[in-house]
């Protein structure tokens, strides 16, 4: 097709015109520049950009790998206009002048006045290119343009208007990184809690290591007072309050993850609650609020809770209750509130010895005595060797149900019972009243979560070593002194240093992303799946680092990861992915899926369903595998009660559940009785090596062992262990 260049040349100066202008309208794109080439329309290029870009970008390239393009397609509604104004164009010269603009320095520069660093600079290229190249017919504007610069009628650099108005299409953050930055800045978490800001509070802090009384001094505020809330870490210290508070007299509830429970007979809100420390309300008005185990706010997983208590909780008191270590860092957070600290201090009601030689053989165990390990093979280990020299053991690890620990803890503290010795994980550390003369540490190396969230395996802290060793000794048992070693030789002069070193000092306190933030960040970018909004908010957050981190959120990723694919709300999505799950269970994350997927179809996860899938009822365990797999449905059930606090409509059988569930209690109990006795028929039956490391079950022979036993299930019930 022969062309009229004058009336080419006016309809292409017409239409690039009002495109660009309009582009540039949009896209903040300088209409001087533009303005300044089309009076020099000729083939000269932009202006030579020296020194660094007026606006820095908005992201580096840490962030901006995390942004996803979105799929554009080109729209094609102008037919053959195109072809018809400036002819027929071929895949190759489109190509060439494609190539020739990605090569252009200049064009870069001005990318990253645009937000677009290398990365994304590439990225946009990639997909512009792919745009152009792949659609049967262009927008009759960009058709014309490259129809210009491929005759020599204008300037590679005239495609920039496209290219920044396609890249902003795939990259919607582009218009929206101010209000990103906004959303995702955490600097001043106080503000967050506008009616604990009302009036000032009192904060008084219960400073002082294990068994120094001072939780106790605490809780005799709380009962004295006309209203409290006192906040654990655990279902078993909320669940202890509880108990001592209804016994006092002071009515109080239970609320924790998966269930309330009202201290009235007519079950009516009491004035008094003891919860878990998630479940802290940050509305309800109260006199007195305790706060405990308070260090936990530098955890890496849950430390944002102890964060959200401490800002938000609304009470004329808030008692916190933990190591010296935090006395500073608490301090330093309130001066953001406006509240002065007062702190009293404690020193430890019974004395706690080091001996001066490691225990050496299990043969040289004495009543009262608790091995300490920190992996289940050694819990195994400990146990069935200490039983083969005649001696009754009680056992208490993480991964067993509450009910479960508090009968191993009533056999081993009973003198009038045989068994004097007790083989545990550092669960002992927190929620469990013990009569423990000697502790003895089997190792000193912990699995533990760095700062990165990689696991890793390290000698533990000089926290943790007190904390576990401040176990021996109770005020008020019949070991009122207490000891601590080591099993190992080797090991003495390390424990010696933990434990006369003080605690480090606390330096900061965990946040974590709310599901209103992440609905935020939902609104400006649609296309993200929440795994990637949430790891898009890590990293464009501000914090203020002299104070707060960002708590780890690989778990709540992995679970994002998970259920992707399941059509669900993303509120909804949020709370699922919120829940205390052990990714390393198989079983408990199987179930977790068929969940999601029952509510993304809007149908009931009933009992009945519940029993169908998890292979109710089931006989004692035979095995160490036995065991293992009903304390993974153990936590299914817990799961459930954990999502029926949230979702009752879709989980409506939470007190079957519940029944069922301490059913299933009174059953592990019965092979945790008998745990030495599961390990020796584990391994006589040689079928399967087996190791139990952090609740993670590697199984290298043999891998349908549960399944094939099937443990006793009735006939005709589906396997728990399919596959869906």
């Amino acid at each position: 097709m022969h062309r009229s260049t004058s009336l080419a040349a006016r309809m292409v100066t017409f239409t690039s015109w009002n495109v660009l202008r309009n582009t540039a309208c949009s896209s903040n794109f300088s209409l001087q520049h533009i303005q300044v080439r089309f009076k020099k329309r000729s083939a000269k290029p932009l202006p030579e950009i020296t020194g660094s870009p007026t606006k820095t970008n908005t992201q580096n390239n840490g962030v901006s790998h995390l942004f996803v393009p979105v799929p554009v397609k080109a729209t094609g509604e102008d037919g053959t206009v195109g072809i018809e104004l400036a002819g027929k164009l071929r895949k190759q010269d489109i190509l060439q002048v494609l190539n020739k603009f990605f090569r252009r320095s200049e064009v870069k520069l001005l990318s990253a006045e645009h937000g677009l660093d290398n990365y994304l600079f590439h990225q946009a290229f990639i997909s512009f290119r792919k745009l152009c190249l792949d659609a049967d017919t262009l927008p009759v504007d960009l058709h014309i343009i490259f129809s210009d610069i491929s005759h020599g009628a204008a300037h590679v650099d005239d495609l920039f208007a496209y290219f920044v108005k396609h890249a902003k299409q795939i990259f919607p953050h582009l218009e929206c990184m101010d209000d990103l930055k906004k959303i995702s800045d955490l600097r001043s978490p106080a503000n967050w809690y506008p009616e604990a800001r009302v009036s000032p509070r009192k904060i008084v802090f219960h400073a002082g290591p294990t068994n120094s009384g001072k939780t106790y001094h605490a809780l005799n505020r709380f009962f004295e007072a006309k209203s409290g809330v006192y906040c654990g870490p655990l279902k078993l210290l909320a669940s202890e309050v509880f108990q001592k508070a209804n016994e006092k007299g002071t009515t109080c509830d239970l609320v924790t993850g998966e269930e309330r429970r009202f201290g009235n007979p007519d079950q009516s809100a009491a004035s008094h609650v003891a919860c878990t420390v998630e479940m802290t309300s940050v509305v309800n008005q109260y006199e007195v609020a305790i706060i405990d185990e308070i260090q936990m706010l530098r955890d890496q997983q849950r430390g944002w809770a102890w964060t959200r208590a401490l800002l938000g909780v609304c009470a004329d008191e808030v008692h916190l209750c933990g190591e010296a270590a935090a006395i500073e860092l608490i301090k330093n957070i309130m001066i953001t509130t406006g509240e002065d600290v007062e702190v009293h201090k404690y020193e430890r009601l019974t004395q706690l010895e080091m001996e001066r030689a490691a225990l050496g053989s299990l043969s040289n165990v004495r009543p009262g005595d608790c091995i300490v390990c920190f992996s289940k093979n050694d819990i195994y280990r400990v146990s069935r060797e200490i039983e083969g020299l005649g001696h009754e053991v009680a056992v208490i690890y993480g991964s067993l149900p509450p009910t479960t620990k508090l009968a191993q803890a009533k056999k081993f503290n009973d003198p009038d019972n045989p068994c004097k010795i007790l083989v545990a994980t550092d669960a002992i550390g927190m929620g469990l009243n013990l009569s423990i003369r000697r502790v003895i540490f089997y190792s000193l190396v912990k699995p533990t979560l760095n700062e990165k969230g990689e696991r890793e395996r390290d000698v533990i802290s000089t926290s943790q070593a007190l904390q576990i060793s401040g176990r021996a000794g109770r005020y008020g048992t019949q070991f009122a002194h207490g000891y601590v070693t080591t099993f190992k030789n080797e090991d003495l002069p390390t424990l010696e240093k933990l434990l006369a070193a003080a605690p480090e000092p606390l330096e900061q306190a965990g946040l974590h992303p709310t599901a209103d933030q992440i609905e935020m960040y939902a609104y400006h970018l649609p296309s993200s799946t929440l795994s990637n909004l949430m790891d898009i908010f890590v990293n464009l957050c501000t914090v203020d680092d002299s104070l707060y981190f960002m708590c780890n959120i690989d778990d709540f990723k992995f679970l994002a990861d998970m259920i992707q694919h399941v059509p669900l709300p993303l509120r909804a999505r949020y709370v699922f992915c919120c829940a205390p799950l052990n990714r390393k269970m198989p079983f408990v994350c199987t179930m977790f899926l068929k969940f999601s997927r029952q509510y993304s179809r809007n149908k009931p996860i009933t009992y009945d369903w519940l029993c169908e899938h998890i292979g109710w009822p089931f006989n004692a365990p035979q095995t160490i595998l036995d065991l293992v797999h009903l304390e993974s449905v153990f936590d299914v059930m817990d799961l459930y009660l954990w999502l029926s606090y949230r979702f009752q409509d879709l989980f409506p059988d939470p007190s079957m559940v519940r029944e069922t569930q301490s059913e299933l209690d009174s059953i592990i109990q019965m092979g945790v009785f008998n745990i030495t006795k599961l390990v020796k028929k584990s391994v006589e039956s040689n079928t399967t090596s087996t190791s139990f490391d952090d609740g993670e079950i590697t199984l290298h022979k043999k891998q349908k062992h549960i399944r094939g036993r099937r443990m006793g299930y009735k006939k005709d019930t589906p396997n728990p262990t399919s596959s869906l």
